[in-house]
């Protein structure tokens, strides 16, 4: 399989030093006394926000290891940014504007204030097969650090970029409808995997493990007549064995009184592939929750939880959270896997915090930041997912199997949080 190429840009090792507090008593909002933010902005890239922590004299520096946010570009996004055009704006491809005060996302920042900016331009660096820091130290921002003054801020930022090559996956058709699932290369479409779904059924070895993993059900009469339950999508691949596949273990019931499936009972899939101790086994790797979030946007929220390796049916409760995504109701989204966007505080798996660096367990080695992304339809409408896998998660094709159940179980809650008034799109009507 060959990959696409993508590059990774991060920012992180944030800190800030006021070396003369004098100057910023003048002002409104007392810098040391007040927490200070960033928006971190990469020309056609949605800003990130970020906290910028205060280093004191006392303190050693900032942590070296930390991220406080990642860019994925495609070799598209850095044509663009290289590419000049009379009405390209003069701005840095790459800025950093610091804040102090509190954050109002809603109000345009009104409570806060501008300390000062870093700017980095993009070069031909961005375009290296090989990790380059474009930039780590302090650099002195805000006015006063023109003409010899003594500046009123110093920043510390790392900034890298690195190749991350990505598999490109779609499903050729919608997902019940029994698809192949092709890899995309350039304008070649490759068959990898086909893709099988039945419902009301299952097959005699996913049997035993997924009672085990089922959640508790809601034991109102009412949901018992009304629920969506025995879906099951097995992965294949060319030569017609099952590589992975994604059951669901508890059933999607509407919660009492409603007509749409809560976050406090979801529906749950579970994640398997096959055991390599026989031919016939298989193990949790993982599990999928999804709810209607009505909250705000109309919703669909799906968390993915990870198991640990070898733990089995009795692991359920000692895996980790690594996503929590809300994917538009009506128009469709992503579900994203990134590990430097989670924090494992509570994981029995080892992990360092920092720098989100994560085990997928099925033998591969301790690795961070994006692992996939999967891209699906809204309710009613044609789904063909995308899919976009880290080439470092993927050892074989076998490695890719057990993604590609896991975005058949995300497009199919999809439907499986459809409201129960309304009829389920075709190929998953009784």
């Amino acid at each position: 399989m060959d990959p696409r190429a993508f590059v990774k840009v991060s920012v992180g090792a944030l800190g800030l030093k006021i070396p003369d507090a004098s100057k910023t008593a003048r002002s409104s909002v007392h810098i040391l006394s007040s927490p200070c933010f960033c928006e971190i902005r990469l020309r056609g890239f949605p800003a990130q926000i970020a906290s910028v922590p205060l280093i004191s004299p006392s303190a050693s520096g900032p942590d070296l290891h930390s991220i406080a946010a990642s860019f994925y570009l495609e070799e598209a996004d850095l044509c663009k940014m290289s590419t000049p055009t009379c009405f390209q704006s003069p701005k840095a491809d790459l800025e950093i504007v610091i804040f102090t005060g509190r954050q109002e996302p809603c109000c345009g920042n009104s409570r806060s204030k501008r300390i000062g900016n870093f700017r980095l331009q993009a070069g031909p660096e961005w375009r290296e097969t090989r990790t380059v820091q474009l930039h780590n130290g302090w650099t002195s921002i805000g006015k006063s650090k023109v003409r010899g003054g003594s500046p009123e801020a110093e920043l510390h930022v790392r900034v890298m970029v690195e190749p991350d090559p990505r598999f490109i996956f779609q499903f050729d058709d919608e997902t019940v409808l029994n698809p192949r699932i092709v890899q995309l290369q350039g304008s070649v479409r490759q068959p990898i995997f086909s893709c099988k779904f039945s419902r009301g059924s299952r097959v005699s070895q996913l049997d035993s493990i997924a009672t085990g993993w089922a959640g508790s059900q809601n034991g109102d009469n009412d949901s018992e007549r009304r629920e969506r339950k025995g879906w099951l999508v097995m992965i294949h691949d060319l030569s017609g064995s099952a590589v992975a596949a994604a059951s669901m273990v508890t059933p999607f019931v509407p919660s009492t009184g409603s007509d749409h499936v809560s976050r406090s009972n979801p529906g749950a899939w579970l994640i398997l592939r096959p055991d390599s101790s026989g031919v016939d086994t298989w193990q949790p790797w993982g599990r999928l929750e999804a709810w209607r979030e009505r909250s705000g946007k109309d919703s669909i929220g799906c968390r993915f939880q990870l198991v640990a390796e070898g733990v089995g049916v009795a692991g359920m409760n000692g895996g980790i959270v690594v996503s929590e995504t809300l994917i538009n109701a009506q128009k469709g989204g992503e579900f994203l896997i990134d590990t430097s966007k989670v924090t494992f505080s509570d994981s029995p798996l080892p992990s360092p915090h920092s720098s989100g660096d994560f085990a997928f367990n099925f033998g591969l080695q301790l690795l961070g930041g994006f692992v996939m992304n999967c891209h699906v339809q809204g309710e009613g409408k044609s789904s063909k997912p995308m899919v976009q896998l880290s080439t470092r998660h993927i050892a074989c094709v076998a490695d890719a199997a057990i993604f590609m159940a896991l975005t058949a179980a995300v497009d199919l809650s999809i439907e499986a949080c459809r409201p129960f008034s309304r009829k389920p799109r075709r190929g998953i009507r009784n």
